[in-house]
């Protein structure tokens, strides 16, 4: 007996789940050949390529300028604001497959705040002292090494959120002059399966912040994971089996499992904001937000707005993003909505083809 389960049948069992050797063509041991080898032994390709320096830190916070591969002819800087999960490098994921690399070879001068590894020490930062004490001071170490008068802000994801409330805050007080946004969430009042997984009757906020300090990476990554658990599971290596001779499909593979797998520490107070003031108590389009004190209102919003809304986003609803150009004063408010998800609308053949060029047109367009 074996687990249960009689040897002599489980023998048998095995033995007739052999294939013949006439059964197996050579090019399938080479397929699977290939694929262990992707799987297991290959190494990670290189990400974040575009040429760059630091400029300015703070704490673990890094501010890069990408150097220039061809003439600067847009006057506007561009600052990027990340979100303070995964790692940044997916707008600079791999030479042709870079939003960061399209917009420096076109002409733009891009710099972007790279928020680093939060350490034990950063248990207590809240997205209050993120906004105010770092996003202020790198957009004017960006007007200052730019030369430049104005400058545009440009967030994805949860970084776009923060962009928003920053530049609800500081519109009057530095010349913002474009807010441009890639899924990032406004209304929390629907935030599909996350409103049920996070509901304040249920979900031990406080208790889990208070054990744990920061967040680690893989709670979250689980969450997010099982938005689509099949196709987040067994379908990425379907997907790979079923193109493995293909080497640009491989290395986009490659390249995303190293981006997917490469997260960072949520800090612990910051994650108790986000999730209590935005997700259980939906403060921000309410109109109810306070940062150090200041009421975040966001008809403040006088800046050109680019809100660009991937209309097959499982992590953030598209009526979470439109909400926004309902709200803002900007005379130019733009709501642009593309057929990608969450990542795809930065990375990808779509967005290689269409996004990147409508973002880079719209700024020239906007930055006069």
């Amino acid at each position: 007996m074996s687990n249960g389960v009689p040897t002599a049948s489980f023998e048998q069992w095995i033995e007739a789940m052999k294939l013949p050797e006439e059964a197996v063509l050579p090019q399938d041991l080479e397929k699977i050949k290939r694929f262990t080898e992707v799987v297991t032994t290959e190494s990670d390709p290189q990400v974040g390529q575009t040429p760059k320096e630091v400029i300015w830190t703070k704490n673990k916070s890094k501010l890069y300028h990408y150097a220039p591969h061809a003439k600067k002819t847009n006057k506007v800087p561009i600052l990027f604001i990340y979100a303070l999960i995964n790692r940044s490098y997916i707008l600079d994921l791999y030479p042709g497959n870079s939003l960061i690399e399209y917009l420096v070879n076109d002409g733009h001068d891009v710099y972007l705040l790279d928020w680093g590894t939060a350490g034990h020490e950063d248990r207590h930062m809240k997205i209050d002292d993120y906004i105010v004490d770092y996003i202020p001071r790198a957009a004017k170490k960006v007007l200052k090494d730019s030369g430049a008068k104005e400058l545009t802000i440009y967030g994805y994801c949860m970084g776009g959120t923060m962009s928003t409330i920053f530049t609800s805050l500081y519109n009057d007080i530095l010349p913002i002059k474009n807010l441009v946004l890639m899924t990032s969430p406004t209304d929390f009042e629907d935030a599909g399966l996350y409103t049920n997984w996070l509901n304040k009757d249920t979900f031990q906020l406080d208790k889990m912040v208070d054990t744990l300090g920061n967040i680690p990476f893989e709670m979250i990554d689980y969450g997010n994971r099982l938005l689509s658990p099949i196709s987040n599971s067994l379908g990425t290596y379907v997907g790979l089996a079923s193109r493995i001779e293909n080497d640009n499909a491989v290395l986009t593979w490659k390249l995303m499992q190293k981006w997917l797998n490469d997260g960072v520490p949520f800090p612990g107070e910051a994650y108790r904001q986000w999730i209590r003031d935005f997700y259980q108590e939906n403060k921000l389009v309410k109109g109810e937000l306070a940062v150090r004190g200041q009421e975040v209102k966001l008809s403040n919003i006088k800046a050109n707005l680019l809100n660009i809304c991937a209309t097959r986003d499982n992590i953030v609803q598209p009526e979470q993003i439109k909400a926004l150009n309902k709200q803002v004063s900007s005379k130019v408010n733009t709501l642009h909505e593309v057929p990608t998800g969450h990542v795809s609308v930065c990375t990808g053949r779509y967005a290689q083809k269409e996004i990147y060029p409508f973002v880079s047109k719209w700024l020239k367009d906007h930055s006069k």
